[in-house]
């Protein structure tokens, strides 16, 4: 999945020890199969202006991202599992966000994401 990179998404993950221990290798595998994206922290990204208008996958629970828990009521869910896993999406600006209870379900997360929402979400960009 190949696009330009300034229309490429920003993986953004979180800034705890927990997020660049689990989220942040998850991050890693997306950004590869997601060709010109970068992955961010949640404070880099936040604390950047010009990087709002951009296209976003948050990964990580809102405990562990800022801008997880920034989004996290505001776009609809398209896959929640008992509150312990979710795969959000939204547009204006195009934006997902991919986080489960544990890191382990963090991970099935963007796995999820990617096998049945990255088609989706890369065409509203």
């Amino acid at each position: 999945m190949k696009h330009a990179d300034s229309d490429a998404p920003l993986i953004v993950t979180g800034s705890t020890p927990e997020a660049e221990a689990f989220d942040r290798p998850a991050a890693y595998a997306l950004r590869d199969r997601l060709e010109g994206s970068t992955v961010c922290s949640d404070l880099w990204f936040l604390n950047r202006p010009e990087l709002r208008t951009r296209p976003v996958i948050s990964i990580g629970g809102p405990g562990n991202n800022a801008l997880t828990a920034y989004l996290a009521d505001k776009l609809p869910g398209v896959l929640v599992v008992d509150g312990k896993m979710a795969v959000q999406m939204g547009d204006e600006p195009v934006r997902a966000c991919c986080w489960g209870a544990t890191p382990e379900l963090t991970a099935k997360a963007v796995a999820l994401f990617e096998e049945q929402f990255a088609e989706e979400f890369l065409s509203r960009v």
